[in-house]
């Protein structure tokens, strides 16, 4: 599968986004999908996840109750909705795609990542 993420932006603090990924191939709904970041100095983190059905989610608990991990299979897109943003979210963010379990940190397919900056 081929991720190609999109939607960052530079926004304000208590702002919004949305992040889309299009997924190409017709395999996408057998995936569990995740979010990631990494900031400038930073090593990449976890963000949000979503099991291949749309049923589960996971979020680091720096993003709990401000960000929303969703997906719409028949078009082939994940999405990130990101609200009420703070500059400490100021990132590279990155889809990618979990061939394994909702459980696993295993994800072999990357996207090449769309720039989200909050001003403060």
């Amino acid at each position: 599968v081929q991720l190609q993420a999109s939607g960052g932006g530079l926004v304000q603090t208590g702002g919004s986004l949305r992040l889309s990924c299009a997924a190409s191939g017709r395999t996408f709904s057998s995936y569990n999908m995740g979010w990631f970041r990494q900031a400038p100095g930073k090593e990449r983190e976890f963000v949000a996840s979503v099991s291949w059905g749309g049923t589960r989610r996971n979020y680091a608990d720096s993003v709990k109750g401000r960000f929303t991990a969703s997906r719409v299979n028949a078009n082939n897109t994940l999405y990130l909705q990101m609200n009420s943003l703070k500059p400490e979210d100021t990132a590279v963010y990155y889809c990618a795609a979990n061939p394994t379990s909702f459980d696993s940190d295993r994800y072999d397919y990357w996207g090449q990542g769309t720039q989200v900056t909050v001003s403060s």
